[in-house]
């Protein structure tokens, strides 16, 4: 019995044994497989950390580069894209590393049978690295990647591109290659583009903007004008919301632009702008209480002898007694000349300064044109009363309106959409100057020289302009024809400036009379009351709906 149980007692030890064997022998064989495991896993994190160098050793080889600087968006004032960076893929091919130059030839031709293959095969058997396409879209980058072609260089950056073309250059401007902003709105607030964080919002709206910028390339067609140039702007906080210089160009093709007639004319062209000079020697009249709208000069001459030079009227025909109204409603020289003589040299000039017609604007682009200096006599204070030998810029004109007819408040023009505070508004001129000249602006869209432009509804207001240009110091016979207008007159809220840069006569074109029945064919005179007046008066009839200006 005893003999039985030790008998056990040793088998059970020896089956013990067995399993206290086999389990080690298991664990042993756990591990082994662990550690061949863990040395497979860190030979493919090795080679995948080694292809993804070689990848990119060999991406940088063949110049697959990503431009870093990603520059902010710039929006209209309702959000519409004017500019804005994207990823593009330029593609490139260096000759010196295709092995075999007619086998790429036939996989090119095969594969792209859109392209010139004689400029390409030309510029393949050259030395020269050269681009085949640029700012390709996802697909084609695709297709050239399966070509398998170590020659095929691959270049990936972020582009600046511009959906509205030639809508806004102007104002928007260039950048260079390396992402720097040369001009316009790209460059005077790079640093704050560059930093990407907040989109840049401008006052422009993307519908007026195409509206003026339409009817000012219509009237190169009709009058064969070289150029023009249309300012809207709010009077109340100096909102500009469509600024247009023609010709333009398109920003996306990054042009060197180095022709004058390229210029910025609504910002940076100098101009001496003529009659639409005569509100404001008027209101330095009424701004002194040196005379009032009924007041009445009698028997005014038709010529006046200023330096060696003669004074007179356009129209003959104009009556010799001719109130301060009058003598605004029918742009009498001579009657601007009498009250600028009332006035006087030194009030005139601080009214001129007050408003911001000399000197250099501070504006949100560069692109500012300086008012040429001048001294005043005895001659230029007569001349400067009916707006000669006077220059300024078409954005400081626009400024100057909007303060005669805002109430005498000073304004600012701004393209950067900003928090406007009206308590902090400046008072400029007595406050019944506004309500005095207002009305009599009225009366030269009625009445006077601005007929064309009273679009029913919208109470235009506004002053022509008709002035010689200006060449190597000496008068030409081509015009600057400059018409301003605020509406509605009786609420003032706009003002459009449209000039338009050495006009000629149409034969052929109609006018459409507006408020009245009947047409008339062929442009009797170059002045502005038969050319910007007539392309502003399309203008009002198209934004006046959208601005909700009706009456």
């Amino acid at each position: 019995m005893s003999k039985n149980i030790n008998n056990k007692i040793i088998i059970s030890k020896l089956n013990l044994n067995l399993d206290d064997f086999s389990q080690k022998k298991f664990n042993i064989n756990l591990n082994r497989v662990g550690f061949i495991f863990l040395v497979i896993l860190l030979f493919i994190i090795l080679y995948s950390t080694r292809f993804v160098y070689l990848s990119s050793k060999t991406l940088q080889n063949n110049s697959y580069k990503i431009n870093k600087i990603n520059r902010a968006d710039i929006t209209d004032r309702h959000g519409n894209y004017i500019g804005k960076s994207v990823f593009t893929s330029n593609i490139g091919i260096d000759p010196k590393l295709v092995k075999d130059k007619k086998k790429l030839l036939v996989k090119l031709k095969y594969t792209f049978p859109d392209k010139d293959f004689e400029e390409i095969e030309k510029k393949i058997y050259g030395n020269k690295f050269f681009y085949i396409e640029k700012k390709i879209i996802p697909e084609r980058y695709h297709q050239f990647k399966l070509l398998g072609e170590k020659s095929i260089r691959m270049e990936q950056k972020i582009t600046r591109i511009y959906p509205d073309k030639n809508l806004f250059s102007h104002v928007v401007g260039q950048i260079d290659n390396d992402n720097n902003g040369i001009s316009g709105l790209e460059k005077s607030f790079d640093q704050k583009l560059k930093d990407g964080r907040d989109r840049l919002t401008l006052t422009l709206d993307k519908e007026l903007q195409f509206i003026i910028r339409n009817e000012l390339l219509n009237s190169q067609q009709i009058f064969k004008n070289v150029g023009g140039a249309g300012i809207l702007m709010n009077i109340k906080n100096g909102e500009i919301l469509s600024l247009v210089s023609v010709p333009d160009f398109n920003l996306n093709s990054r042009d060197d632009i180095t022709d004058i007639n390229y210029i910025n004319r609504a910002t940076k062209g100098v101009y001496e702008l003529g009659s639409v000079f005569k509100p404001f020697t008027i209101a330095a009249g009424l701004n002194n209480n040196l005379i009032s709208p009924s007041d009445i000069f009698l028997d005014l001459e038709k010529k006046l002898k200023c330096g060696g030079r003669t004074i007179s009227e356009y129209d003959e025909d104009l009556p010799k007694d001719l109130s301060v109204e009058d003598i605004l409603i029918y742009s009498s020289n001579i009657g601007s000349v009498k009250i600028g003589q009332i006035v006087g040299q030194e009030k005139l000039k601080n009214f001129l300064e007050k408003i911001g017609i000399l000197g250099r604007l501070n504006f949100d682009i560069e692109e500012i044109g300086n008012p040429l200096p001048f001294k005043w006599r005895n001659c230029k204070l007569k001349t400067v009363s009916y707006g000669h030998g006077i220059t300024t810029t078409p954005i400081q004109l626009a400024r100057g309106y909007a303060i005669l007819s805002n109430g005498g408040y000073q304004v600012n023009p701004t393209l950067i959409k900003r928090e406007f505070e009206k308590s902090s508004r400046q008072k400029l001129l007595n406050n019944d100057v506004s309500s005095k000249i207002n009305p009599i602006l009225r009366k030269v869209v009625t009445d006077g020289t601005a007929s064309l432009s009273d679009v029913k509804g919208h109470e235009v207001g506004g002053k022509t302009g008709t002035a010689q240009i200006v060449e190597n110091g000496l008068y030409t016979n081509k015009k600057i024809n400059t018409f301003v207008s605020v509406f509605p007159i009786s609420d003032p809220k706009y003002v459009l400036v449209i000039l338009l840069e050495d006009t000629k006569l149409s034969k052929n074109y109609v006018y459409k009379y507006r408020n009245k029945p009947g047409s008339f064919t062929g442009t009797p005179f170059n002045t502005a009351g038969w050319t910007s007046v007539e392309i502003a008066g399309k203008i009002i009839d198209k934004i006046g709906p959208i601005l909700a200006t009706k009456y």
